[in-house]
């Protein structure tokens, strides 16, 4: 089979592309045919080599997938349409066939491409657990969201407004407008703006940002506010929630529910043959992308 992997941890050209062994479905697994995989900055952080647990070389990358099923099992037959994400350190949707455990799957919403799927399963359970499970957002609540044109973030944005929150975000000003229509109340530029001085009485703060931001969002909280973040590192401040952002089949189906009740859109996407991964890295490591990378491994 066709895959994008790395032999060796470095800059995005250590990506490449050819064949691999097709994987064989252990126990318990489906084999899929991967028709579209999201690019995610776990992917890279990945292939950079800037994790502490490092994975066996070659590696074949990519966490969130849509494809059909070529073999099934108890669940799912063979041409069944489905979506998911990898396990880590396993990963490996980066390939036309990927094995993965039947029960971390779930059946793709019919109306939607699979470029699309695979741009919302990862992305939107993080979403989905940060703000529901994590921060346990409220309505009525007011929540600073960081990096509103992000993939994540847009999410968050959109499940806080569902929740009946009011959303605070931060954003270029080229990016206002697309952030707004996620449902941001207030934004807040950047690259010009100060936030911890235009923002005070949050009740909690999702950061997608990492750096001196995390430590930086608790100085626009109220007393006993909350900070979850997704990008402060292997050692976040102690006061920092991070997310439990496990694999089930549940977290997918209701991510999928959501999008079918039009509570979620997708984002924006922007796609890349699987042959150009290494491009698709270089645009999603420089973290000025509004919405969803994709590469398009099969028919999306």
């Amino acid at each position: 089979m066709k895959a994008a992997y790395f032999r060796a941890y470095g800059p995005p050209e250590v990506l490449e592309y050819g064949e691999a062994a097709d994987p064989v479905p252990a126990a318990g697994e489906i084999l899929v045919e991967v028709h579209a995989a999201s690019v995610n900055a776990a992917d890279w952080k990945m292939r950079a080599g800037q994790y502490a647990a490092k994975v066996p070389l070659p590696h074949i990358p990519g966490r969130d997938f849509s494809g059909v099923v070529l073999e099934g099992r108890a669940d799912f037959k063979a041409g069944d349409e489905v979506f998911g994400v990898c396990e880590v350190p396993r990963e490996g949707a980066y390939a036309e066939r990927l094995a993965i455990r039947e029960e971390i799957v779930a059946r793709k919403p019919g109306r939607f491409s699979h470029a699309e799927c695979a741009a919302i399963a990862l992305a939107g359970i993080t979403a989905m657990v940060t703000i529901e499970d994590t921060l346990e957002l409220r309505a009525g609540e007011t929540i600073l969201i960081h990096g509103g044109a992000g993939g994540v973030a847009g999410f968050a944005m959109q499940l806080a407004r569902h929740l009946g929150a009011r959303v605070i975000s931060t954003a270029s000003a080229a990016n206002h407008d697309y952030v707004r229509g996620l449902g941001a109340d207030q934004l807040i530029d950047y690259r010009t703006q100060d936030f911890t001085k235009l923002v005070g009485g949050c009740d909690a703060v999702f950061d997608t940002v990492g750096g001196d931001v995390t430590e930086r969002s608790f100085a626009v909280l109220r007393p006993g506010g909350r900070v979850a973040s997704v990008a402060a590192g292997p050692r976040p401040p102690g006061q920092v929630l991070r997310p439990n952002v496990e694999r089930r089949r549940s977290h997918l189906e209701r991510v999928s529910k959501l999008l079918i009740d039009g509570a979620l859109r997708v984002p924006e996407i922007k796609t890349f043959p699987l042959a150009q991964a290494a491009a698709a890295h270089r645009v999603s490591e420089a973290r000025h992308l509004r919405g969803k990378l994709v590469l398009q491994v099969g028919l999306t």
